[in-house]
């Protein structure tokens, strides 16, 4: 079976606007080097988190989109807005990694250099981890009981 692709989103703390809620994680050689060949279009709020990567090229590329670039602490350090196929962008070696996204989400979230953004993964809503995570706050033992008392906060959830 294939790797299953890890998706996250990014938040631009400094403009309090989201860039993208879907954004694959592309940190291995041949997710990197693919990138975004092949592909038609980006869909609305998705792109591509290359990992490292101070630089892209858009060989072989079919559309226009933009590139933010950030550094170890995901402050961005650079922009480029409606990149044309066929294209080489030069380096910025402050950039630790690049976000690939739709045309003009730059401009509609108004991410400028030095903003700071946020990249975190999903995380399903009741998944073993926040369920640990939820029993230790409430301080219960059993899945069960802080299954419950969720239960009790969401009318309406029905717990099995």
């Amino acid at each position: 079976m294939p790797p299953q692709k890890r998706h996250v989103f990014v938040y631009n703390k400094t403009k309090e606007t989201f860039l993208a809620f879907r954004v694959a994680v592309a940190d291995s050689i041949l997710s990197r080097l693919v990138g975004l060949l092949g592909k038609r279009s980006l869909k609305p709020d998705s792109g591509v988190w290359i990992v490292p990567a101070n630089a892209i090229h858009t060989i072989g590329m079919l559309f226009t989109f933009d590139l933010v670039l950030i550094d170890k602490d995901f402050k961005v350090v650079g922009v480029r807005e409606l990149i044309r196929p066929f294209r080489v962008t030069r380096p910025i070696f402050r950039a630790e990694s690049v976000l690939e996204l739709p045309a003009h989400a730059i401009f509609k979230s108004r991410t400028e250099v030095g903003d700071q953004l946020v990249i975190e993964r999903y995380e399903a809503k009741g998944s073993v981890e926040s369920t640990s995570v939820e029993m230790a706050v409430q301080g219960t033992s059993s899945p069960t009981h802080a299954q419950e008392r969720r239960s009790e906060s969401e009318p309406g959830l029905l717990i099995q």
